[in-house]
């Protein structure tokens, strides 16, 4: 019989916390330990610590902690069976034949049901109603191999087709118009060619309904927010980048799902959509998991650089600077490469510009050059902008084109420079660690905590807790305790990183683990020092009992019974 535990745990033996965390967000080693900033929250400090030794990680912040399981499953957006899987393929070891339950979701059913919908709606589009709409895709250039690869569908003209489908299944109406595929027990989608959307799992969560005649409708519907699609918790593909972008290093933001399919007909597969122009903090944050390299390619119209230099200043803020391929005219990427080909779009992605450059850009675009008072505004405005810059090199070189410009001496400028440079509150955030912030806790509170964490990392302690039988007045922690002592006579020894996976399920004892894991315990004590802890407790549960007996005796009628009581309060407390 295959013992699971034993495989999870040589999978994780067989990987290292820190390569894998650094494959997706940078880390600085300071002294044993790497940090980096926490992808769990919005911060630009390196708050989170990466311990080799022990195979987890922490953040001071947001105190997300675990192994490598679990910032996978975080930072993936997957759960504990894909995190095995992806890990076991790194480690080279087979999972075939483990089996791990999936916890029902209260979601599952509209899952479920938008599956259902789009095979639906594919089939729709291989029939003979579907020829008209296959014209057209193909007129737009999108083939049947794309077709299939973004699961493109088409709905009917009849206004309850879908939707009295979908009742023969057993769904109801209620149902059907909470989740957006119909309204007033009618289908949304009527007549129109549709493009799936997917969540970051790559599961399908919304539709969006494009007219392909000559109609006066709006030219896109998309599905409305619904419990399980929230547009600003999406991006279009992300599914699909955060492999690709993992490979090519970088990432690159369109406005619209055509921009990103257009994109994949020419091999160019690490791309998201924003499906519109803002930016939310949640989608920033996935961003930042895709790739430190961001490569903003919106339209080339007004709304586009607008939106362009808002997203570049929101990504600015959160530490990364974005990169920014700037369209010809009102080109969007998808009429760009259409008519200028893949080679030309390629060459633009080489030729992306620094953020800070294109904003000069931009609003140099709108200086008067032959005013003196206005060039000067701009010229100041660039200072400040390159003084937000911390690359000496790429700060030297914005300082020198400006030079040359505007035809002002570079030692002009520069002293300029230095003088903003001065007033700026130093910055070493790429380099300090975030301090920890732990919580105050009583003498007592933190020697069980300290029992616990010593029984996790010394075998020995585990074995003198269980020969002294030690009760811990707090009901959680000595429920961990117990797990922990189960584990050690199971499996003969105990490792933390592994333990986090035993009590993966135990919702409660892995916050009280996590909590205990951020305390900076010595690593190795002498048993002295153990005992001494175990005296602490000993001494909190005699005043406990003591207090328990002297609310007896207040309540004791019988003075022969007083007596003993307080005969036993006097033995409790000369340690008799």
């Amino acid at each position: 019989m295959i013992d699971q535990q034993n495989i999870v745990n040589e999978v994780r033996s067989k990987v290292d916390i820190v390569d894998i965390i650094s494959e997706r967000i940078p880390l600085i080693q300071k002294g044993k330990n790497f940090f980096g900033v926490c992808p769990f929250h919005d911060d630009t400090n390196p708050s989170m610590c990466v311990s080799r030794e022990k195979q987890i990680f922490t953040c001071f912040s947001c105190h997300a902690t675990g192994n490598v399981y679990r910032f996978i499953m975080d930072y993936e957006h997957i759960n504990f069976r894909e995190a095995l899987q992806l890990l076991a393929l790194k480690a080279g070891i087979s999972v075939a034949n483990i089996k791990t339950q999936t916890k029902p979701n209260r979601y599952d059913k509209y899952y479920d049901i938008y599956k259902l919908a789009l095979k639906y709606y594919q089939n729709n589009l291989n029939t003979n109603y579907g020829k008209k709409a296959r014209d057209y895709l193909v007129n737009r250039q999108l083939d049947n191999k794309v077709i299939k690869e973004f699961e493109i569908g088409l709905s009917l003209t009849n206004k309850q087709d879908l939707t009295k489908l979908l009742i023969k299944k057993g769904y109801d109406y209620q149902t059907l118009n909470q989740i957006g595929l119909s309204n007033n027990d009618n289908d949304i989608y009527i007549d129109r060619i549709i493009f799936p959307l997917y969540d970051i799992n790559g599961r399908v969560v919304g539709f969006s309904g494009r007219i392909y005649d000559d109609s006066h409708l709006n030219k896109y519907l998309n599905t409305k927010e619904t419990p399980i699609f929230k547009k600003g918790l999406t991006l279009y593909h992300y599914h699909v980048a955060k492999e690709e972008a993992r490979i090519k290093k970088s990432v690159i933001v369109t406005e619209g799902f055509m921009d990103v399919i257009r994109l994949s007909t020419i091999g160019i597969r690490n791309t998201v959509a924003l499906m519109g122009t803002a930016l939310t903090n949640e989608q920033a944050n996935l961003l930042k998991r895709l790739s430190p390299n961001i490569i903003l390619c919106l339209d080339g119209d007004g709304p586009g650089k607008k939106a362009t230099l808002a997203i570049g200043q929101h990504l600015l803020q959160l530490g990364i600077e974005p990169k920014v391929i700037a369209l010809d005219g009102d080109y969007d990427p998808d009429t760009y490469i259409l008519t200028f080909g893949k080679e030309r779009f390629e060459s633009l992605i080489e030729k992306a510009m620094h953020f800070r450059d294109y904003k000069m850009k931009t609003l140099k675009e709108k200086v008067n050059l032959s005013s003196d008072e206005e060039k000067t505004a701009y010229i100041h405005q660039a200072l400040e902008e390159i003084s937000q810059i911390n690359d000496e090199i790429h700060r030297e070189m914005m300082l020198k084109n400006l030079a040359k410009e505007f035809n002002i001496g570079y030692n002009t400028l520069e002293k300029h420079l230095k003088d903003l440079l001065s007033k700026q509150p130093s910055n070493n955030n790429t380099l300090i660690p975030s301090k920890r912030n732990i919580p105050k806790y009583s003498k007592y509170q933190k020697a069980m905590f300290a029992i616990i964490y010593y029984m996790l990392v010394d075998n020995d302690v585990i074995r003198q807790f269980e020969k002294e039988k030690l009760y811990l007045p707090d009901e959680t922690c000595r429920f961990l305790a117990s797990e922990i002592s189960y584990y050690y006579k199971k499996y003969g020894t105990i490792v933390l990183a592994d333990f986090y996976t035993y009590i993966e399920d135990k919702k409660e004892l892995l916050s009280l683990l996590n909590q205990i894991v951020a305390i900076s315990f010595v690593e190795k004590v002498p048993m002295s020092v153990i005992l001494d802890y175990f005296a602490v407790i000993k001494d909190y549960n005699k005043k406990l009992e003591v207090k328990r007996l002297q609310s007896m005796i207040e309540k004791e009628t019988d003075p022969l019974q007083q007596a003993k009581i307080a005969e036993r309060i006097r033995k409790l407390r000369v340690g008799s």
